[in-house]
């Protein structure tokens, strides 16, 4: 009891701080808004503005802050749809590349919108108008206001593929903070971590045990969403000019890392003279920069989103467009994993690749990814290749370039990997869910 109590008073002096900085919260939107991170017509969502009609029925809420959460939502609320087509459905983002790429694979009776700041009266507007019946959270997005205003409202509260990283977890442990959220766990009615250290997190935090049940990371089931038909024929013209050359990709690159890929690229360029390099940056909005880049170590470069074409002079292809990665993973024979050759990394993603039947390598900081990494190395040590930083990704990936022999079997092994720790996870996420929301929400 006393714990709660603490907890009521921090979320006191934290609403009342978000309520006396609210003006220049709005402010600092504004110029977001000016600088190009915010949708130039939509932006008045992020304050609980609606550009949409809320249709009669139950709703559910679906909320992931990026690309990457939301993708791993899609699934889900496919599944929601099929089983009970008497639901309606919310979907928020955060970010602008995820409202870009999303807006195209979500099925059409969704309705997107922009998600709202964590501000007392902006968070009070949003629910006020949707009525959501239960708000379904992606990984870690464990905001107050919003999490306590729903509880007020008898709305069922979720937290799907729920991480907590060790960095998060000492956070939220501080003696300042653990208050505040064991309150917050305290009003879901679903958590379902990604692993066990996840769920142990979890509880040690004071989540009630008997709403922590363990799944596994939704992000497996990247199979179940389609590709548009748009990035299906951008594909296959890159295809169609790549001439049979050696090739590999470097993925979700990070500012920092295209300098590793470069300098990998003219090490194994002394041995393999027709090598082409394909650098996807984690930022479009960087594509110019690692371009540039590459131009001043002397390297021929064509950008994607210039629609440079490769020409046999061709060094380095920069594809910095959005929603074209999976496609280009079944192009590739091998894809590194950007976002883990720094320390400051947390890793990416790898099931896209794996699915696709690319071999797979990863830099030393996975992060958040870890226990992905662990369990396809457990299934098969072939399935995924960690190395420990440049000199042996060189290694690894002229190794590679020369043996197709032991290409072929990373290949079929990360393939393998994939589908046999991606099968079930879908179904076993669905049953706890309608299990603990659905069932309650009346036909």
């Amino acid at each position: 009891m006393m714990m709660r109590e603490k907890g009521k008073f921090i979320y006191k002096i934290y609403r009342a701080l978000t309520f006396s900085l609210t003006p220049l919260i709005r402010l600092h939107l504004r110029f977001r808004k000016f600088r190009g991170l915010e949708h130039s017509l939509r932006w008045p969502e992020r304050l609980g503005r609606p550009s949409l009609n809320r249709p009669p029925g139950p709703l559910l809420w679906f909320h992931a802050v990026s690309l990457g959460e939301g993708m791993a939502a899609i699934p889900v609320i496919r599944r929601c749809l099929t089983e009970r087509p008497d639901i309606n459905i919310l979907m928020t983002t955060t970010t602008l590349s995820a409202f870009e790429v999303l807006k195209q694979k979500l099925p059409l009776t969704v309705i997107y919108q922009f998600a709202p700041l964590d501000l007392p009266a902006v968070v009070d507007a949003f629910l006020g108008y949707w009525k959501p019946n239960a708000v379904i959270l992606m990984e870690s997005e464990l905001w107050p206001n919003v999490l306590m205003a729903a509880s007020k409202s008898k709305m069922a509260l979720v937290l799907l593929n729920a991480r907590m990283s060790e960095r998060s977890f000492k956070h939220w442990s501080a003696p300042a903070v653990l208050p505040l959220i064991a309150l917050m766990l305290s009003k879901f009615s679903l958590i379902m971590p990604l692993s066990t250290a996840e769920a142990i997190r979890f509880q040690l935090l004071q989540a009630p045990p008997f709403i922590v049940n363990i799944s596994a990371d939704l992000k497996y089931c990247v199979g179940e969403i389609a590709t548009s038909t748009n990035s299906l024929k951008g594909v296959k013209d890159f295809l169609a000019q790549l001439n049979h050359r050696e090739v590999w990709m470097a993925s979700s690159v990070h500012k920092g890392e295209h300098e590793v890929m470069l300098r990998v690229h003219k090490t194994l360029v002394q041995s393999h003279p027709k090598l082409l390099t394909v650098i996807v940056p984690r930022h479009p909005c960087h594509g110019l920069d690692f371009s540039q880049a590459s131009k001043k170590l002397g390297l021929t470069v064509a950008l994607r989103s210039d629609g440079g074409k490769l020409t046999s002079a061709t060094n380095i292809y920069v594809a910095n467009t959005l929603g074209e990665l999976r496609e280009l993973y079944r192009l590739m024979p091998i894809s590194v994993i950007g976002g883990s050759f720094l320390p400051t990394s947390s890793g990416h993603n790898i099931a896209e690749a794996m699915a696709a039947g690319s071999a797979v390598l990863t830099g030393p900081h996975v992060g958040h990814f870890s226990h992905m990494v662990s369990a396809m190395q457990s299934f098969n040590p072939l399935s995924i290749l960690q190395v420990s930083g440049e000199a042996e990704l060189v290694n690894s990936l002229h190794e590679l370039l020369s043996v197709p022999i032991r290409l072929e079997a990373r290949q079929t092994a990360a393939k393998q990997a994939f589908y046999a720790l991606s099968c079930g996870v879908l179904s076993r996420v669905w049953i706890q869910l309608d299990w603990f929301i659905l069932k309650r929400i009346p036909v």
